[in-house]
Protein backbone atom coordinates (compact mmCIF):
# COMPACT_ATOMS: atom_id res chain seq x y z
CA UNK A 1 0.00 0.00 0.00
CA UNK A 2 0.45 3.58 -0.42
CA UNK A 3 1.47 5.87 2.06
CA UNK A 4 -1.85 7.95 1.05
CA UNK A 5 -3.77 4.63 1.30
CA UNK A 6 -6.21 3.90 4.44
CA UNK A 7 -9.79 2.52 5.46
CA UNK A 8 -12.96 4.43 6.88
CA UNK A 9 -14.57 2.11 9.31
CA UNK A 10 -18.42 3.44 9.36
CA UNK A 11 -21.23 1.28 11.18
CA UNK A 12 -25.02 0.85 10.66
CA UNK A 13 -25.05 2.51 14.54
CA UNK A 14 -22.95 3.05 17.31
CA UNK A 15 -22.18 0.06 19.61
CA UNK A 16 -22.24 -2.15 16.34
CA UNK A 17 -17.96 -3.57 16.31
CA UNK A 18 -16.41 -0.78 14.44
CA UNK A 19 -13.35 -0.48 17.00
CA UNK A 20 -13.47 -4.15 17.00
CA UNK A 21 -13.28 -3.88 13.21
CA UNK A 22 -11.03 -1.32 12.95
CA UNK A 23 -8.77 -3.27 15.51
CA UNK A 24 -8.35 -6.62 13.76
CA UNK A 25 -8.23 -4.66 9.99
CA UNK A 26 -4.93 -3.14 11.35
CA UNK A 27 -3.60 -5.92 12.64
CA UNK A 28 -3.98 -7.81 9.31
CA UNK A 29 -2.02 -4.67 7.72
CA UNK A 30 0.60 -4.68 10.31
CA UNK A 31 1.00 -8.86 10.00
CA UNK A 32 1.72 -7.80 5.74
CA UNK A 33 4.50 -5.09 7.43
CA UNK A 34 2.53 -2.62 6.47
CA UNK A 35 3.15 0.60 9.27
CA UNK A 36 -1.15 0.77 10.19
CA UNK A 37 -2.11 2.96 12.58
CA UNK A 38 -5.52 4.13 13.88
CA UNK A 39 -7.25 7.42 13.75
CA UNK A 40 -10.87 8.89 15.14
CA UNK A 41 -11.74 12.20 14.60
CA UNK A 42 -13.68 12.69 17.72
CA UNK A 43 -14.63 10.44 20.46
CA UNK A 44 -17.19 10.81 23.26
CA UNK A 45 -16.98 9.16 26.53
CA UNK A 46 -13.95 8.82 29.09
CA UNK A 47 -12.97 6.88 31.92
CA UNK A 48 -10.28 7.06 34.98
CA UNK A 49 -7.58 4.19 34.99
CA UNK A 50 -6.07 3.09 38.16
CA UNK A 51 -3.17 5.12 37.88
CA UNK A 52 -5.88 8.22 37.56
CA UNK A 53 -5.24 9.15 33.89
CA UNK A 54 -8.33 9.87 31.37
CA UNK A 55 -8.67 7.12 28.75
CA UNK A 56 -11.10 6.38 26.02
CA UNK A 57 -11.69 2.57 25.26
CA UNK A 58 -11.94 3.20 21.56
CA UNK A 59 -8.13 5.07 21.54
CA UNK A 60 -7.01 2.73 23.58
CA UNK A 61 -7.97 -0.36 21.26
CA UNK A 62 -6.53 1.55 18.10
CA UNK A 63 -3.35 1.71 20.22
CA UNK A 64 -2.85 -1.79 21.33
CA UNK A 65 -3.39 -2.61 17.58
CA UNK A 66 -1.00 -0.14 16.35
CA UNK A 67 1.35 -0.90 18.71
CA UNK A 68 1.74 2.44 20.49
CA UNK A 69 2.13 3.86 23.80
CA UNK A 70 0.06 6.02 25.57
CA UNK A 71 2.28 9.08 25.02
CA UNK A 72 2.89 8.53 21.46
CA UNK A 73 0.90 9.96 18.35
CA UNK A 74 -2.57 12.02 19.21
CA UNK A 75 -4.89 9.37 17.34
CA UNK A 76 -7.35 11.80 17.83
CA UNK A 77 -8.23 15.98 18.12
CA UNK A 78 -11.45 15.79 20.26
CA UNK A 79 -11.95 13.76 23.07
CA UNK A 80 -15.19 14.63 24.79
CA UNK A 81 -15.87 12.93 28.47
CA UNK A 82 -19.97 12.32 28.20
CA UNK A 83 -20.81 9.38 25.92
CA UNK A 84 -23.40 11.30 23.57
CA UNK A 85 -24.08 13.10 20.37
CA UNK A 86 -20.40 14.70 19.64
CA UNK A 87 -21.49 17.77 18.48
CA UNK A 88 -24.18 18.20 21.51
CA UNK A 89 -20.90 16.94 23.92
CA UNK A 90 -19.04 19.70 22.24
CA UNK A 91 -21.50 22.59 22.80
CA UNK A 92 -22.39 21.73 26.50
CA UNK A 93 -18.66 22.05 26.87
CA UNK A 94 -18.18 25.57 24.97
CA UNK A 95 -16.20 23.66 22.15
CA UNK A 96 -17.07 23.60 18.19
CA UNK A 97 -15.62 20.41 16.08
CA UNK A 98 -14.17 21.84 13.16
CA UNK A 99 -13.03 20.11 10.18
CA UNK A 100 -10.25 21.36 9.72
CA UNK A 101 -8.30 20.69 13.31
CA UNK A 102 -9.99 17.04 12.22
CA UNK A 103 -8.22 16.99 8.77
CA UNK A 104 -5.39 18.36 10.14
CA UNK A 105 -4.99 15.64 12.49
CA UNK A 106 -5.97 12.99 10.25
CA UNK A 107 -2.77 14.28 7.85
CA UNK A 108 -0.50 14.38 10.92
CA UNK A 109 -1.04 10.20 11.32
CA UNK A 110 -0.92 9.99 7.67
CA UNK A 111 2.53 11.84 7.82
CA UNK A 112 4.00 8.76 10.51
CA UNK A 113 1.93 5.79 8.89
CA UNK A 114 1.94 3.61 5.70
CA UNK A 115 -2.06 3.04 5.86
CA UNK A 116 -4.07 4.73 8.43
CA UNK A 117 -7.44 2.96 9.67
CA UNK A 118 -10.12 5.89 10.21
CA UNK A 119 -12.49 4.96 12.75
CA UNK A 120 -16.03 7.06 12.39
CA UNK A 121 -18.16 7.45 15.37
CA UNK A 122 -20.98 6.02 15.57
CA UNK A 123 -22.63 6.07 12.10
CA UNK A 124 -21.76 7.74 8.57
CA UNK A 125 -23.84 10.77 9.01
CA UNK A 126 -23.18 11.94 12.79
CA UNK A 127 -23.12 15.68 12.50
CA UNK A 128 -20.07 17.44 13.66
CA UNK A 129 -21.56 20.73 13.91
CA UNK A 130 -24.54 22.78 12.26
CA UNK A 131 -23.15 22.07 8.82
CA UNK A 132 -20.60 19.40 8.61
CA UNK A 133 -21.12 16.01 9.22
CA UNK A 134 -18.75 12.98 9.30
CA UNK A 135 -19.73 11.75 5.93
CA UNK A 136 -17.97 14.96 4.87
CA UNK A 137 -14.81 14.18 6.45
CA UNK A 138 -14.95 11.06 4.65
CA UNK A 139 -15.30 12.85 1.02
CA UNK A 140 -12.75 15.18 2.31
CA UNK A 141 -10.25 12.07 2.93
CA UNK A 142 -11.34 10.06 0.09
CA UNK A 143 -10.54 6.80 1.46
CA UNK A 144 -12.61 3.24 0.88
CA UNK A 145 -15.72 2.74 3.15
CA UNK A 146 -15.92 -0.26 5.45
CA UNK A 147 -19.10 -0.89 6.85
CA UNK A 148 -19.96 -3.32 9.90
CA UNK A 149 -23.27 -4.46 10.24
CA UNK A 150 -24.10 -4.75 13.76
CA UNK A 151 -26.08 -8.08 13.69
CA UNK A 152 -29.47 -7.76 15.11
CA UNK A 153 -33.12 -7.69 14.61
CA UNK A 154 -33.59 -3.85 11.76
CA UNK A 155 -29.46 -4.80 10.72
CA UNK A 156 -30.87 -5.10 7.19
CA UNK A 157 -32.38 -1.66 6.75
CA UNK A 158 -30.22 -0.12 8.56
CA UNK A 159 -27.39 -1.61 6.68
CA UNK A 160 -29.33 -0.98 3.29
CA UNK A 161 -29.87 2.62 4.77
CA UNK A 162 -26.34 3.20 4.90
CA UNK A 163 -25.10 1.57 1.88
CA UNK A 164 -27.84 4.33 -0.05
CA UNK A 165 -26.07 6.80 2.08
CA UNK A 166 -22.23 6.31 1.12
CA UNK A 167 -23.45 6.31 -2.55
CA UNK A 168 -25.32 9.26 -2.76
CA UNK A 169 -22.09 11.29 -0.72
CA UNK A 170 -20.03 8.88 -3.98
CA UNK A 171 -18.06 6.89 -1.69
CA UNK A 172 -16.42 3.84 -2.52
CA UNK A 173 -17.80 1.01 -0.25
CA UNK A 174 -14.53 -1.38 -0.35
CA UNK A 175 -16.47 -4.19 1.77
CA UNK A 176 -18.55 -5.35 4.69
CA UNK A 177 -18.05 -7.08 7.62
CA UNK A 178 -20.52 -8.96 9.94
CA UNK A 179 -20.38 -8.38 13.38
CA UNK A 180 -22.50 -11.21 15.50
CA UNK A 181 -23.65 -8.83 18.75
CA UNK A 182 -25.26 -12.21 20.32
CA UNK A 183 -25.70 -16.10 19.31
CA UNK A 184 -29.33 -14.97 19.90
CA UNK A 185 -30.25 -13.66 17.06
CA UNK A 186 -32.77 -15.66 15.27
CA UNK A 187 -32.16 -16.47 11.58
CA UNK A 188 -28.41 -14.79 11.57
CA UNK A 189 -27.13 -17.24 8.76
CA UNK A 190 -31.00 -15.98 6.78
CA UNK A 191 -30.16 -12.00 7.57
CA UNK A 192 -26.51 -12.63 6.08
CA UNK A 193 -27.69 -14.14 2.87
CA UNK A 194 -30.25 -11.36 2.23
CA UNK A 195 -27.82 -8.26 2.95
CA UNK A 196 -24.79 -10.37 0.37
CA UNK A 197 -27.98 -10.65 -2.32
CA UNK A 198 -28.49 -6.76 -2.06
CA UNK A 199 -25.40 -5.14 -0.97
CA UNK A 200 -22.86 -4.90 -4.18
CA UNK A 201 -19.81 -4.81 -2.52
CA UNK A 202 -17.38 -7.84 -1.16
CA UNK A 203 -18.27 -9.53 2.21
CA UNK A 204 -15.44 -9.58 3.83
CA UNK A 205 -16.51 -12.14 7.15
CA UNK A 206 -18.71 -13.06 10.17
CA UNK A 207 -16.99 -12.54 13.70
CA UNK A 208 -18.44 -14.68 15.58
CA UNK A 209 -19.30 -13.79 19.30
CA UNK A 210 -16.46 -13.36 21.08
CA UNK A 211 -15.58 -16.57 23.88
CA UNK A 212 -16.04 -14.86 27.38
CA UNK A 213 -12.22 -15.19 28.14
CA UNK A 214 -12.08 -12.23 25.32
CA UNK A 215 -15.02 -10.21 25.99
CA UNK A 216 -14.11 -6.85 27.21
CA UNK A 217 -15.17 -5.37 30.75
CA UNK A 218 -16.85 -1.81 30.95
CA UNK A 219 -14.28 1.07 30.22
CA UNK A 220 -11.72 -1.01 29.09
CA UNK A 221 -10.05 -1.65 25.61
CA UNK A 222 -10.03 -4.82 23.52
CA UNK A 223 -7.28 -6.79 23.94
CA UNK A 224 -4.96 -7.78 21.31
CA UNK A 225 -6.44 -10.92 21.99
CA UNK A 226 -9.81 -10.60 21.14
CA UNK A 227 -8.67 -8.13 18.00
CA UNK A 228 -6.69 -11.17 17.26
CA UNK A 229 -9.82 -13.28 17.20
CA UNK A 230 -11.44 -11.07 14.93
CA UNK A 231 -9.12 -10.37 12.50
CA UNK A 232 -8.97 -14.44 12.01
CA UNK A 233 -12.79 -13.96 10.54
CA UNK A 234 -12.58 -11.34 8.13
CA UNK A 235 -10.63 -10.50 4.96
CA UNK A 236 -8.69 -7.04 3.96
CA UNK A 237 -10.56 -5.43 1.18
CA UNK A 238 -8.73 -5.77 -2.43
CA UNK A 239 -8.76 -2.29 -3.24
Amino acid sequence: MSKSTGLFVTGTDTEVGKTLVSGALILKLREQGINAIGFKPVVAGTYQDAQGHTLNEDLETLRIASKLSSKELSLCPYVLDRPAAPHLVAAHQGLKLEMSVILQGFQNIQNQADCVVVEGAGGLIVPLNDQEDLAMFAQEIKLPIILVVGMKLGCINHALLTCEAIKARNLNIAGWVANTLSTEMPLLEENIQTLQARIDTPFLGLIPELPKELQKADNSPYSIEALGFAAKHIQLPDN
